[in-house]
């Protein structure tokens, strides 16, 4: 660590390498177990819980593993959570996913790995600027570090999880992933509509003696599509989307009409949608009728948010950030769903921001600046004493 670079604020750019690695070391990939994954849980238990102990913050697991860390006191006017993330996309094509190796590009040092720029590179920053606010602030209100089992699961199940075992909705939350150091000033919400057309099996050979499932399927789509998203527009998300995400059928046989297929819609909502108004306008264009017997399921939902520019949560970042000399950061708008939109629903003010290149995310050479996680966790410092000491 001697060419270690430790900025005014007691934040170590070589700790933060060092987290960086070790997280990106420790496996955690989205998989049909969601949060329930076993590598997901050992990665808090093994890797962050035991780092988190080492820096002796307070902490404690609730009864979905997720980490929760709380400190300064607790006021209903003034309490700031910051949730990080443990589970990542899966590796797919990415070659030495978790070898963690720091490379040299344009003059510049990264990290590399699985996650890193979308979710372990800004969980390293949030942990170093709650750590440099434990040593060196007097908080005047709660600040709540969560490292969430969720990451990529398109629902709000751990974030619920979290706040009935803090016991509180906080005033502010930072959805900390990797933004490209832009505040989202609104999200998207989303509903994945399952919808399961049933028909009668039968040999191919006599296609009359049954009902095919796949033609039923074709006609739900069609008048699904014919729907559309609507008409509604916001000023910075546009227009909604309605797009089919997945298709299945069954039985898995050859030479047979088949008697079942599966549809996935992936509607996408905009601030002051009706989820439920949603669902039923797209369940009533999937009842397509005998001889058919169709059923749509309201799946896995997300809010949407909506953060005021000039409201106390954005300005509080945009002064953070410059009492830390640092530049008051861009906005954007964000068509995916977080978790920011949870908090939204309660009340409370939300966004989404970290380091980390947003067009990094998934792909096969994810890497994040050893400069950005300094930057990241400074600027993450600098809203907390903004936030929670001003």
């Amino acid at each position: 660590m001697s060419n270690d670079v430790v900025d005014a604020y007691g934040i170590s750019q070589q700790r933060l390498v060092d987290w960086t690695q070790s997280f990106v070391r420790h496996p955690s990939p989205q998989t049909e177990l969601f949060e329930s994954e076993p590598q997901i849980q050992s990665f808090i238990a093994d890797t962050i819980a035991p780092l988190v102990k080492q820096l002796e913050l307070p902490f404690r697991r609730d009864e979905m593993g997720n980490l929760i860390v709380e400190i300064g006191p607790r006021r209903g006017d003034r309490s700031l959570m910051l949730m990080a993330y443990a589970m990542t996309h899966p590796t797919n094509r990415m070659k030495s996913p978790f070898a963690g190796e720091i490379i040299e590009s344009g003059g510049a040092r990264f990290v590399r790995g699985r996650g890193v720029s979308e979710q372990k590179g800004s969980l390293a920053a949030a942990l170093g600027a709650v750590k440099a606010a434990a040593t060196n602030l007097t908080l005047n209100g709660s600040l709540v570090f969560t490292v969430s089992t969720a990451g990529e699961t398109g629902r709000h199940d751990a974030a619920e999880s979290i706040c009935a075992a803090v016991g509180a909705i906080p005033r502010a939350a930072v959805v900390v992933i990797g933004t490209t150091n832009r505040v989202a000033l609104a999200n998207k919400g989303r509903i994945d509509i399952i919808v399961t057309v049933k028909g009668k099996a039968a040999h191919s050979s006599t296609p009359w003696a049954g009902v095919s499932a796949i033609e039923g399927a074709r006609r739900v789509l069609d008048k699904v599509l014919a729907l559309g998203a609507g008409s509604n527009k916001h000023s910075g998300l546009g227009q909604a989307t309605l797009t089919p995400t997945s298709i299945r059928s069954w039985p898995e046989a050859t030479h047979t009409v088949q008697d079942e297929v599966r549809l996935v819609f992936d509607r996408r909502l905009l601030p002051g949608d009706d989820p439920q108004a949603v669902f039923a306008a797209v369940a009533a264009a999937a009842d397509i009728g005998s001889p058919w017997s169709v059923e749509t399921t309201f799946g896995p939902f997300m809010h949407p948010a909506e953060a005021a520019p000039d409201g106390p949560l954005v300005s509080a970042i945009r002064r953070g950030c410059e009492g830390v000399k640092l530049p008051s950061p861009p906005t954007f708008y964000s068509h995916g769903a977080l978790d920011a939109g949870y908090f939204h629903a309660k009340g409370a003010e939300a966004t989404m921001w970290g380091p980390g290149d947003m067009d990094q995310w998934h792909s096969e050479d994810e890497r994040i600046s050893v400069d950005e996680l300094q930057s990241g966790a400074r600027a993450y410092f600098g809203l907390i004493r903004e936030y929670l000491c001003n």
